[in-house]
């Protein structure tokens, strides 16, 4: 029986310097991306994205703009991790800079796009950077690179 994971990511914005908050995680998933985390029993997707944020960073969060959902498939053993992104630009509260899995920080999105990372976190920026996709997509296994089709 395939397993279905179910995650968020949000990308949160300041509306002052336009810098969006991101974790350097060094533990699982490293690399920059923005925060988030898995969906618990009986929660709701958008609560599940409240609730990791103020875990990871500290903020409470407001309004969030869905920016669609990446989703991959094992294209082997047909495992699926869903991942529901979203985005907003209201947050309160002071940020914890330094968590379990590593570092939050702000940075602008222009250094972002140019920063090398080790992670697929670039397939999920289109997502969050233009509003022309829905979707990303794309099916992996151990013997293979991953591929990506934006919907």
């Amino acid at each position: 029986m395939p397993r279905i994971e179910l995650t968020n990511m949000v990308m949160i914005q300041d509306k002052i310097t336009g810098k969006v908050l991101v974790q350097e995680r060094t533990k699982s998933w490293k690399g920059l991306s923005f925060p988030g985390g898995h969906v618990d029993e009986g929660e709701s997707i958008v609560d599940s994205a409240i609730r990791e944020i103020k875990e990871e960073t500290g903020l409470d969060i407001k309004n969030l703009k869905s920016c669609g959902i990446v989703h991959w498939s094992n294209s082997k053993i047909f495992d699926r991790y869903i991942v529901f992104l979203y985005k907003t630009t209201e947050f309160e509260g002071e940020l914890i800079t330094e968590m379990d899995e590593g570092r939050n920080f702000w940075i602008s999105i222009d250094e972002l796009k140019t920063r090398q990372n080790t992670n697929s976190f670039h397939h999920y920026l289109p997502m969050f950077l233009e509003d022309r996709f829905n979707e990303a997509f794309g099916s992996w296994n151990d013997d293979e690179p991953w591929e990506i089709v934006y919907k």
